[in-house]
């Protein structure tokens, strides 16, 4: 009998420990548990939080310095979500470069 109760606590344990990490919710502490944040990144995600909740991860992306997209796929996989949501790979839709604009104007006539 106590075998089962001790095997039942620690399935809860570690079911608790894979449990997901919202962004909109998160402590410092639960920012800090996952691999890949440390306090100055929990402390930019709080901070940039402070402004409002992140509606999704392209918003998070592009309010905490330093999260990209490879980063958020690697954060995304340790258990931190934004509304729930983990992250899907795809980002806000880049503003236009110059180098895009050149490409697609029209050659000079000769």
């Amino acid at each position: 009998m106590f075998k089962k109760v001790i095997a039942t606590l620690a399935m809860c344990f570690a079911a608790a420990s894979f449990a997901a990490v919202d962004a909109n919710k998160a402590t410092a502490a639960d920012l800090d548990g996952l691999k890949g944040v440390g306090p100055s990144l929990s402390q930019r995600i709080l901070d940039a939080r402070k402004a409002g909740e992140f509606k999704d991860w392209p918003d998070l992306m592009q309010r905490v310095k330093g999260v990209k997209e490879k980063s958020a796929a690697k954060l995304s996989a340790e258990g931190l979500t934004v509304n729930g949501q983990s992250f899907n790979g795809a980002a806000a839709p880049a503003k236009a470069s110059k180098t895009a604009k050149v490409a697609d104007a029209k050659p000079a006539k000769q």
